[in-house]
């Protein structure tokens, strides 16, 4: 199946050609037969192509199925049924169709919800291609020329407020060598265990110097990108996670190691502690169909406590830090701090460099609910950045995720697509 890439820009000249329809296969979770053929009934009232509905896990009672007899891998979904659609969109180029695609991601979820149930994922691609590979079992409705077509003129992301004043300190003019940084992480690896193998396992075998200078890295963001998948592959949070924090937290603090990369670091230390966060949004509408209590996976809750340790070491070189740091810092700090740890920093926010107006200043301003624990401040810290941030329409949309999960879940991108342009020169 065709991934979620965007489609050729369509032609604007005379000889334009229109781009290939456009599809997406949307996949629903309802509680009852009775939901799922009622949402099924809407979709295909709204104008989706095909729509088919099937018991969960269909396919593992089918003898003719690759999937005959496996175990579940989602048992607490057992006796719902699930409704898959596709909805085909013609006459734009994919990139064109972003904000509408989002409204209808957002529409649809809230049928599910509506009936008990919840959005389960979609899948983008050429409609003739998903038309074509489209399962039919439990087909209910098809309509062979149906399309969902898009309101005239299309709909427009706002234009994101200017920029805030450009971040001092963290980049020198010629970018720091891959080997100076990797020699530089290595060497505080042996002061912290006396050897670089005897480093944390998610980090010892990237450190070893056969891999470290085997093969030179051509770039410092190429290390650092490894480094970060090797502490938590594909964002996982586990053991060997937690074992590497400290690790972290003391690349992020130690005066050898670039400004630049320690910001990048601190980076990673953030997106780690939001890790729990992200997840409570992604999945807040399947735990409320479930009638579940959302519990943040054990390996996630322990990698933020340990951040959490660390955070004092760290904010106590907010002098010493610049502003670019002293941001992600804080960020931090709203994020993982263990109560009462770094309440103190909502007075030196106004040191940052962040003018009224600007979207640093909107990040600005949720830190500061957050640290504060301020509830309204919270709501009207996200409803400003979603008027220039669309994307944060879809984690606000349901009601199941609170204002605190979503923030925290957001600011690792609204901080370090801040931050970029200084520490990636």
């Amino acid at each position: 199946m065709v991934g979620c890439s965007m489609g050729d820009m369509a032609r604007t000249d005379s000889t334009a050609v229109s781009p290939p329809a456009w599809g997406v296969q949307h996949t629903l979770c309802l509680p009852t037969e009775d939901a799922a053929r009622q949402a099924a009934a809407e979709l295909a009232a709204g104008g989706h192509r095909l729509v088919a509905i099937r018991a969960h896990d269909h396919f593992r009672s089918d003898p003719s199925s690759f999937w005959y007899g496996k175990p579940s891998l989602d048992p607490e979904l057992a006796g719902w049924w699930q409704v898959f659609s596709l909805a085909v969109h013609s006459g734009h180029d994919r990139r064109a169709l972003e904000p509408f695609l989002r409204h209808e991601h957002i529409r649809i979820a809230g049928v599910a919800r509506s009936r008990g149930g919840f959005h389960q994922g979609c899948a983008e691609g050429h409609a003739a291609t998903l038309q074509q590979v489209f399962t039919r079992d439990g087909l209910v409705h098809e309509r062979a020329t149906a399309e969902v077509a898009p309101p005239v003129p299309l709909p427009a992301d706002p234009a994101p407020p200017a920029l805030g004043p450009r971040w001092t300190g963290p980049a020198s003019a010629e970018p720091h060598r891959p080997e100076d940084v990797v020699r530089a992480v290595v060497a505080v690896a042996e002061r912290m265990y006396g050897s670089a193998e005897d480093a944390p396992d998610a980090v010892g075998w990237l450190l070893g110097e056969d891999f470290a200078f085997g093969e030179p890295y051509e770039t410092t963001g190429a290390f650092l990108g490894d480094l970060a998948d090797a502490v938590a592959h594909q964002g996982d949070c586990t053991d060997d996670t937690v074992d590497a924090v400290p690790f972290l937290a003391e690349l992020a603090s130690d005066g050898a190691i670039p400004p630049a990369v320690r910001v990048i670091v601190l980076g990673d230390l953030l997106r780690l502690a939001s890790t729990g966060a992200s997840l409570a949004v992604f999945t807040a509408d399947r735990v409320a169909a479930l009638g579940d209590v959302w519990q943040e996976p054990a390996g996630v809750q322990m990698t933020r406590r340990a951040i959490g340790r660390a955070l004092p070491r760290l904010l106590a070189r907010w002098d010493e830090e610049g502003d670019a740091a002293r941001f992600v810092l804080a960020a931090l700090a709203a994020t993982a701090a263990p109560e009462g740890v770094g309440t103190h920093l909502v007075r030196r926010l106004k040191d940052l460099p962040a003018p009224a107006g600007s979207p640093r200043a909107d990040t600005v301003a949720l830190i500061a609910a957050l640290l504060d624990d301020d509830e309204r401040g919270l709501g009207a810290a996200l409803h400003r950045l979603a008027s220039w941030r669309p994307a944060l329409a879809e984690q606000t949309a349901t009601p199941h995720a609170a204002a605190r999960q979503v923030a925290v879940a957001v600011l690792p991108a609204l901080v370090m697509e801040d931050v970029g342009p200084a520490v990636h020169p």
